[in-house]
Order: structure tokens, then sequence, then C-alpha cells
């Protein structure tokens, strides 16, 4: 800065600009609040079809986060400028009083062309000591001007980065004050630096890059430097090379890499969400990079020509962040192309494509995967971003390929994880935060994964234990359209539900899909659990609210029951056909699992989602119905049936017959369909205060969980013998458990 420039600066209107940016945040303050508590609240709960139920709903909750962003960025801008305003006044005043103190010397400070400045003694003779005078005074006006300098230069900086941030709309960056902006610009400078020569990086530079990758990994100006700075081929060529250098790793330096590659993951995902130029230069040049060879430099092993494909780099730093939308639809298009390349069934040559021709010499995963097949970590990419996993399995044909691919790689606990966040529109690892009713895309996915595994040729070869935990959380979730599929048309009023599309899915499929899931100890305890939690909470809705059925409570509650004897009856008599060699493991398992989820689901039952089975009372209605929470849904009663079912879960061996005990006798098992469902009723009476009569409800829902318990061998041996005509006309059915010669009829028909 100028000598001239600071001397006499008015920083008056760089006052007026921070008074402007505080009148800026006051006014957003207000809009975000109302953005997120009114216009996204009544969004989230509006009961909308059609496009509405995406587009409309979608838009306005990126609309109400563009006002929180748009707070967050003012209030950093209007902070930058002040912390600058402020410290350019504290150095105008030194430069001031250095030069007043220098003139008591008999000492002139003036400025010259070109922003440098002269001090000489302006008297003669010459005082004692002024040539040290002179030096000492020349010397504090330059630090105090490079102080300014640095002041000025680093408040262009950040905020010019800042801007960058998103090409439309607001970034949402956010810093305290102007220094620890610029220190995270710093930052990303210094490690980009060490970056690019790791073989020189010593144990203590390692353990300081990791510790900085750990506090910035989620800030956007130190993410997004730091990748541009290393540029995209640099990045893959310093993960080759630090894979490399530490291959065969063990305890603490494992455990410190393992850390490492999940902070640099974390990393790159919150860079990949800037907007600035270089970031998407970046973006764009990391996908291009992917059918490229790295090998690394920094091990001598003469004639290497092989390390890793950029596929494989690249996938391999996606266990962990949650990458940008657009960038995972464009790498996952190149990826998929050459994953689907392969001729034969679909999924069948994948395992050959990447693991058959030793190409990948480099272990590029740190713990039990080894990175060779990028779909795994391109899964797990998905998996923490449910936005880009709907993109991708909104397509039936890339569905059926990475759904058949798991029974030839292992990859399937990853694809379930990814198939969770598409069709439940939360990110693994992620808590909800209120209502997400299922869009109608969401749904139509749903119901393609429920076919492929209805097929009678090898459909249930695809729920092996590493994803049947995954395909039962997804039927709890959709636990509301399944009854609905189930009952059929009619009983929308009774089996509430905000989703956009409640009768999306196709019967047989889902009664096969609940079938075969239920032969996995982890599916069968998520379908038990949700099928108890939107019981419970459905039956709290209509005792307490007799309004939301024109039939009357009487009618609904048997309804309910009926679908819970059906559901679970089908749940009962997967369990009962498996052919499980240890019945005693196979019981320990699913309590397990049950114990799991049932923490789970009750941790976050105060929202009245769980897995996303709670009631959901129709928009229309919330303002009328009090005793729902202000999001419109019920779970008292659903958290008290969790409870019940854990206590059942305490007990251990086949002879314990507590509530939900899984032994294979199927009339204990309906006989604990039919406890848990009165229990959940009575309950809900007591509460508030009903005057149904507790003990003919009580005779009521025995009836009614008995018949469908009844309906669902008739469902079951109808599903089984259309699913095998379908596939093979001339064959028999295959022999089932069920009785048959029953006509088919749904719960309440």
């Amino acid at each position: 800065m100028d000598l001239e420039a600071l001397r006499h600066g008015n920083f008056a209107s760089l006052g007026t600009a921070i008074d402007d940016w505080t009148k800026v945040v006051d006014y957003l303050k207000g809009y975000e609040k109302d953005a997120r508590e009114d216009l996204k609240a009544k969004a989230d709960r509006a009961k909308w079809a059609g496009l509405n139920a995406t587009v409309s709903r979608q838009f306005i909750s990126k609309t109400a986060g563009e006002f929180a962003d748009a707070l967050a960025q003012a209030t950093t801008i209007r902070d930058v400028l002040r912390d600058t305003r402020d410290e350019l006044v504290k150095y105008r005043g030194e430069l001031n009083r250095a030069i007043d103190r220098g003139r008591d010397k008999k000492l002139s400070v003036v400025g010259e062309a070109g922003g440098g400045f002269r001090v000489f003694v302006s008297v003669h003779p010459e005082p004692p000591n002024s040539e040290q005078a002179v030096k000492d005074l020349r010397d504090e006006l330059q630090g105090i001007l490079t102080k300014a300098t640095t002041s000025d230069s680093t408040a262009a900086r950040v905020l010019r980065a800042i801007a960058e941030q998103a090409d439309y709309g607001f970034s949402g960056v956010s810093y305290q004050d102007r220094d620890s902006a610029a220190e995270a610009l710093q930052r990303a400078d210094d490690l980009a630096k060490l970056a690019k020569d790791p073989e020189k990086m010593s144990k203590e530079e390692l353990k300081e890059f990791n510790d900085t990758l750990a506090k910035y990994k989620d800030d956007q100006l130190f993410s997004a430097r730091f990748a541009t700075q290393l540029g995209a081929k640099g990045t893959l060529q310093f993960w080759t090379e630090m894979s490399d250098l530490h291959m065969g790793a063990r305890d603490g330096e494992l455990e410190q890499m393992k850390e490492f590659q999940k902070n640099l993951s974390m990393t790159l995902a919150t860079a990949t969400l800037s907007d600035a130029d270089a970031m998407q230069a970046w973006k764009k040049d990391l996908v291009g990079q992917s059918d490229k060879n790295f090998v690394s430099d920094a091990v001598n092993m003469p004639g290497r020509t092989v390390g890793a494909y950029g596929y494989q780099v690249i996938s391999s730093l996606m266990h962990q962040g949650k990458y940008d939308e657009e960038f995972l639809d464009a790498y996952g298009k190149k990826l998929l192309e050459r994953d689907m390349a392969p001729a034969g069934s679909p999924g069948m040559g994948t395992t050959d494509l990447w693991k058959s021709d030793n190409h990948q010499l480099t272990d590029l995963v740190f713990g039990d995967d080894d990175g060779r097949d990028p779909m795994v970590g391109f899964m797990g990419a998905l998996s923490h971003n449910p936005e880009a996993a709907t993109n991708t399995f909104d397509d039936k044909q890339v569905l059926e390929h990475v759904l058949q691919s798991i029974k030839y790689t292992d990859r399937d606990g990853a694809v379930g994880h990814a198939l969770e966040a598409a069709v439940m529109g939360v990110g693994v690892g992620e808590t909800p935060t209120g209502p997400a009713p299922h869009t109608a895309t969401q749904v139509e996915i749903m119901n393609n994964v429920m076919h492929l595994v209805a097929q009678p040729d090898g459909g249930k070869d695809l729920v092996s234990k590493g994803i049947g935990d995954s395909f039962g959380n997804m039927a709890s979730a959709y636990m509301p359209e399944i009854s609905q599929s189930l009952a059929g048309r009619g009983a929308e009023s009774i089996f509430l539900t905000d989703s956009a599309a409640p009768d999306g899915l196709n019967r047989l499929d889902a009664t096969r899909f609940l079938y075969e899931v239920a032969q996995d100890p982890n599916g069968r305890a998520g379908i038990v659990m949700g099928q108890t939690v939107y019981t419970a909470s459905l039956l709290e809705a209509h005792i307490a609210h007799p309004e939301l059925h024109d039939g009357g409570p009487e009618k609904a509650i048997r309804t309910i029951s009926e679908n819970s004897g059906l559901i679970q009856g089908i749940v009962g008599h997967a369990n009962a056909d498996a052919a499980i060699s240890d019945a005693l493991a196979s019981e320990k398992e699913q309590n397990d699992s049950l114990k799991t989820k049932g923490d789970l689901m009750k941790g976050i039952a105060g929202v009245g989602i769980g897995a996303g089975a709670a009631a959901l009372v129709p928009q229309g209605m919330v303002g009328g119905v009090v005793s729902a929470t202000a999001g419109g849904y019920f779970g008292a009663i659903a958290g008290i049936a969790i409870d019940r079912m854990m206590e059942g879960q305490q007990a251990s061996g086949a002879a314990d017959r507590a509530i939900y005990a899984s032994g294979h006798e199927l009339n204990d098992y309906q006989d604990s369909v039919i406890k848990q469902t009165q229990d959940s009723a009575i309950e809900s009476i007591e509460m508030y205060g009903s005057k149904l009569p507790p003990e003919s409800t009580r005779n009521e829902i025995r009836d009614a969980v008995n018949d469908g318990w009844r309906a669902s061998d008739t469902v079951l041996e109808d599903a089984q013998r259309r699913a095998s005509s379908a596939s093979s006309p001339s064959t028999g059915s295959p022999s089932s458990t069920c009785p048959a010669g029953a006509a088919t009829a749904p719960p309440g028909a």
C-alpha cells in the first residue's frame, strides 16, 4: 500500500459499505427464518402429487437453502470488510504517529512516484545520530505499510475467493473474521506444495498434513484452493504415490493412513461443491483422467509400467464425504459405461474387467477394500448423496446391471447403501431432521428393485448377507406404500402417507420381495421393525383422531390389524421356509439386528419418521390434528412399541418365547403379532382417553390379525404360482408351505 494512500486514507466509504452489509445481514436473518420455518416447512408437509411433489418441493427446499447460504456469505463479507477497515484505521494512526515522532527529530517523510517514500533530515546542520534515526523511521514506516498491504491484499483475496465459489446464488462460505479465511487459503497452498513430492514428506509433516486436512475438510475455500493448486492429475498422482509409500502399513501407521484417506476424501468432496471456474475445470479434468494409467514414482521398481486406472484412484477417494451431484452424474456416466461394456447378462463381466489383468498393482484403500473395483467407491459416494443416487438408479438399465453385478463381485454392501440413499432420500450416516416424503421417482426405483428381487429365476440370489440388511431398511421405509399396494384401492385414508406415489408399488412384486428379504435375518429385522412402527403410528393416529377415516376408528383399526397380520404372516412363513442350518445362530443374528435398528429408530422417533414409516397426516388436516407433532406425524406409541420389542429380545435360546423372539414356530410368531398390535391400540386408547371399549378392541384386533395371517398363505401361494408361471409356463408351481386352493384377497376385501 502506498504511504500517501494510507496517510491520508478516508475510510468513510468502507464504513458505509459495512453499514450497508449489516443491513443486508439483518434483512437476511428474517428472510432465512421465514424460508426455513414457513416456506420449507409447508412444502415438506404439502400433499402434492405429480410434478409438484418433486420439482416444486425440491425447488422450494433449494430456495430456502439459498437464503441460509446468502446469510452466511453476507455475514462473512461484512465481517471481512469490518476487520479490514478497523485494521487500516489502526495502521493509519500508527503511520501518522510515527511521522509525527520523526518530525520531533527533525525528520521529514514524503511520498514518491510509484508508491515509494523517502525519509530525510529537514534541518541543517543535521542533529547527532540522524543517519540512524532516518533508518529507524524508514524501517518502522515500511513495517506499518507492509502490514497494511497484507491486510488489504488478503481481504481482496478472500473476498474474491468467496465470490468465485458460486456461479449463481450463494456459496454459504462462513468465517468469523478475515484472518481465519486468509489462514485457510495459506494452509491450502502449503499442503499442495508438500503434496507435490510426497516421498520427501517426514513423519512430522505427514501428521501436520493429516491434522490440517481434519481441521479444514469441511471448509470450501480451503478445499477448493488445495485441489486446484494440486491439479486433477496431480491429485491422483499424489494418492497413487502415498498408497505405494505406505503399502503394507500396520498398527499405528495403518490407522493413521485410514484417517488420512478419510480426511483427504472429505476434503476433495467439499472442493467439488465449489462453482469457481478453476474447480469446474478441475472436475472436468478429473473425469478426463479416469481412463489414464497412474504409476507411482515414489517406489523404486525398475521396469514398472502399470499402477492403477484413474477410475480406481478416483473411486478410492470417494468412500467418505458428500461429492457434488453434477460431478457424480458426470463421473458415474463414464464409469458405468465402462462397467457395463462387457458382453453377456447384466453384471456378469465386471469382475474380469477390473480384477483379471493384474493392472492395478497399488492397493489404494487402507482398510478392508483394495480399491480394484471402482464401483465400490462410487457407490459409497452415492450413498452420501441421495440426489445423485436417485439420478443414477432412475435408469432401469443401470439399476439392473448394478444390482445383478453383486452376484459376481464384492460390491454388494456398497450397492445396498447407495440404493438406500436413492429410494429413501437420506444419506448413509445422516439423521433425518423432518419428514421426507418419497418422490414419484424414488417410488419407481423402489418398484423396480422389488421387481428384480421378485424374479423366480435368480431374484432371491440378490438377497445376500451384504445387501439383505439394506433391502430390509428399504422395506421399512416403504411400509406405507407396501401397505397400500397390498390393501388395494380405497384404503388411502387409513394407511396415511405423504408419498408422491402411494400406490406406485406392484402388489405381486411387493409380496415376493418381502418373502425373499425376510429370509435374511437382517432383512427380516428391518421389515419387522418398520411394520411394527408403522402399525403403532397408524393406530395412534386413528384412535386419537377418528375423523381421519369416515368409517370410524373401528374399521380403521380392523384394516390396520389385518394388514399387520398379512405382512407379518409373509415374514413368518419366510422365516419358517428359510434353510438355516443353525437356528440358534440365526435367532441371535436377527435379535442383534433388531436391537441395532431399534436403537436407531428410537433415537430419531422424536422427529416422527424412524426409517420413514411413521403415519403422516394429510396436509389439509394438520392444523386440526392437535395430538400430532408440528410436522403432522404420530410417534409416541411407536416409541413404546420399539421399547417393548427390544425388551422381548433380551431372552436368548430357541425355547424362550418373548415378543418377536425369532423361532420358527409360526403359532408363537402369530401370537406375538397379535399381542404387539393389541398393546399399541390399548396404549393409544389410554393415552388419548378414547371411548373405544378395550376388550372389544382386543378381540377385534385378534380376529383381524388372524384373518390377515391366513390371507398371507393365499397371497404367497398366488404370488409364487404366478411368478413361476410367468417365468416358465410349462412347469408347475414350486413347493411351498402355503396351502393351496383359496382365492386371493387383500386385507379388508
